[in-house]
């Protein structure tokens, strides 16, 4: 494997792999709303449309909740950021729960197509997010064997 250097400008902030992944899940589930819509409208109408929407804004919303608290934690310390996640989870399960038991009182929406936009949403928002984490380029820094200096010794 071969050196690379790169000058201060080109170095990717620790946060990049986060923010790829936000950016490729919020595209990815840009495709998926205007599949979604275009399939569940001709199959089902206009109460496919609306399940269509509502499924990607709870299934797309639902996973993206996770990468807007892990980059809005990335700078606390970790008990605080470990809090973060845990009342973003707790949070986004209780909203959940909240509007599908508002929407199960009306029937102005089509189920199955609410139901295969949110497992859409779950595959693709996160089969996206994967992708803009592991294709992204982050710099590490190894010693030579056998020597004691640290890193920060070595500038």
């Amino acid at each position: 494997m071969r050196p690379v250097s790169f000058t201060p400008e080109t170095v990717p902030g620790p946060d990049a792999p986060l923010r790829a992944a936000l950016r490729y899940g919020l595209i990815g589930l840009g495709v998926l709303v205007v599949a979604a819509v275009v399939v569940a409208t001709a199959v089902a109408g206009t109460p496919g449309l609306w399940g269509a929407l509502l499924g990607a804004a709870i299934g797309g919303g639902f996973i993206l909740t996770t990468v807007v608290a892990v980059l809005l934690g990335a700078k606390l310390p970790p008990s605080t950021a470990g809090l973060v996640m845990l009342v973003s989870w707790v949070g986004k399960m209780l909203v959940a729960l909240l509007v599908i038991a508002v929407l199960n009182q009306f029937d102005f929406y089509s189920r199955p197509a609410l139901f295969f936009t949110v497992v859409g949403a779950l595959l693709i928002v996160l089969g996206a997010e994967t992708y803009g984490v592991v294709s992204q380029k982050v710099p590490y820094v190894t010693t030579r064997a056998g020597d004691d200096e640290t890193a920060s010794e070595q500038e």
